[in-house]
């Protein structure tokens, strides 16, 4: 045990013998300080090229062009600086390219979801369901589009919450655009009683929006009949939306309006009721009783 002990020992000196780490240490540092700076000088071309050429395309491409080229430019000008690099450091580039297709490939399989949502991401910027600022719903996921990654689709909700949605998932899924076209119609719903007047329920929903410069008078507001119920008739209101980025406080707002005109008209509005009707249920006589028993329900 002592004559090992006694070889590790020599063993460890001979390879941590600081003669012999002196040089590989300076040649380490000197490499390290080569990476660093090449790195260094890279990422500030980035920043440079991005606060310059970013107010320029902002003024002739959307916020979502704009987005997408930062990403690309920045993921572009940063790999090409790691080879750069790698390169001064004087690692082969060219094997560790080869190396990187293999280990890439076997990446790809062990995260193809993630890979999945690369595509999707670019696929979403090249077909434009939606863009940065638009209000969506994306699988009952409501909000403004914040941010548009490779990765994922960020939605701000009404309540400030953030969703970060997986492009893979927004790609196959219905999206809603509240947003793509200039104005957006308004549907409430409401009922009446079947005793009452339409003609002159209508005059008194329509009169809500047609001197509202919140609406537009083309095309049309109007009221229809949706369905006819046993004890109520299903009307709704369409309106017209001038600002179709407001049409969550509009609506709510119109729900209101209608609610206090129909009442300050006077007009009717039935909720759904159960009627309870007493029946009497005669019982079979007994042997013992001579009278039948009677049970009132």
């Amino acid at each position: 045990m002592r004559k090992l002990l006694e070889s590790l020992l020599s063993r460890l000196h001979f390879y941590f013998d600081p003669e012999r780490l002196g040089p590989f240490l300076g040649e380490g540092l000197i490499s390290l300080v080569l990476v660093a700076v090449v790195l260094g000088l890279f990422y500030l071309s980035w920043r440079v090229l991005n606060h310059v050429v970013t107010p320029r395309l902002s003024r002739r491409l959307d916020k979502t062009s704009v987005a997408f080229t930062e990403t690309i430019m920045k993921f572009g000008i940063m790999g090409i600086g790691i080879i750069a690099a790698l390169s001064a450091a004087g690692v082969q580039t060219t094997g560790v390219l080869a190396s990187l297709g293999v280990v890439g490939l076997t990446l790809g399989f062990a995260l193809r979801e993630t890979l999945s949502n690369i595509i999707a991401g670019i696929l979403i910027f090249l077909d434009r369901p939606f863009t940065i600022d638009d209000l969506v719903e994306i699988d009952d996921k409501y909000g403004r589009v914040k941010q548009i990654t490779l990765r994922t689709t960020r939605i701000v909700t009404n309540d400030g919450r953030m969703l970060a949605v997986p492009n893979a998932e927004v790609m196959n899924k219905t999206v809603s655009s509240y947003t793509n076209f200039p104005n957006l119609r308004l549907d409430v719903a409401v009922t009446v009683a079947p005793t009452e007047d339409l003609d002159h329920v209508r005059r008194v929903l329509l009169s809500l929006v047609q001197n509202d410069p919140d609406y537009l008078s083309e095309p049309l507001s109007r009221v229809v009949v949706t369905q006819l119920n046993d004890y109520s008739v299903a009307l709704e209101l369409q309106a017209w939306l001038r600002d179709e980025r407001r049409h969550v406080e509009k609506r709510y707002e119109l729900r209101e309006k209608v609610f206090k005109a129909l009442t300050a008209a006077g007009i009717e509005m039935p909720f759904q009721t159960i009627q309870l009707a007493p029946h009497q249920v005669i019982l079979a006589e007994s042997k013992n009783d001579t009278k039948p028993m009677q049970n009132s329900l």
